[in-house]
């Protein structure tokens, strides 16, 4: 079954004129794997977290893309709105929200006593989002300080400080 949807998968790309991909397909493709995650049971902060970092770099790549310079801060306007377009419409999915409550002075109800209720999912994917633009430094500094080379660095520190975020968000 795997190689004919792998076969499947080859001849579409060999027979089709251009690719047409973008931002929906993408939050669609996320937005399953999202509800397998949650189907098996991983942690819905988690499952925010690889989102929020699926995004950013998503929106980092759109960015790029864009070669001519229109407006004051485009490439962070860009990132943005790919960030949140593909964050927003994935919240039902992923959303873990919690209360904590907070009791200063007084009576409940007035204005330093209350309970706060804060998406912990929404959280993590901004944490996935400033996650991703750890590696590259890092990145940088590992070709400053050696001259030992592997292969797809950037992308194996991306996922290992995924990974370590992920563990510790699992475990906690």
């Amino acid at each position: 079954m795997k190689k004919l949807i792998s076969l499947f998968f080859i001849a579409s790309l060999a027979f089709s004129r251009y690719a047409d991909a973008h931002c929906p397909l993408c939050t669609v493709t996320a937005g399953v794997a999202a509800a397998g995650g949650v189907y098996l049971g991983v942690s819905r902060i988690v499952i925010g977290l690889l989102i929020g970092a699926f995004a950013m770099s998503m929106g980092m790549w759109f960015a790029k893309i864009v070669k001519k310079r229109y407006i004051p801060f485009q490439k962070t306007l860009i990132i943005t709105i790919v960030f949140l377009a593909t964050i927003i419409p994935l919240l039902p999915i992923f959303s873990s929200v919690a209360g904590f409550g907070v009791n200063l002075t007084g009576g409940y109800g007035t204005l330093l006593n209350k309970t706060y209720v804060i998406d912990l999912s929404l959280l993590s994917s901004f944490l996935g989002g400033l996650i991703v633009f750890i590696p590259p430094l890092l990145n940088r500094k590992i070709k400053e300080k050696t001259t030992i080379r592997i292969p797809f660095q950037g992308i194996i520190l991306t996922f290992l400080i995924l990974i370590a975020a992920s563990l510790i968000i699992q475990f906690i």
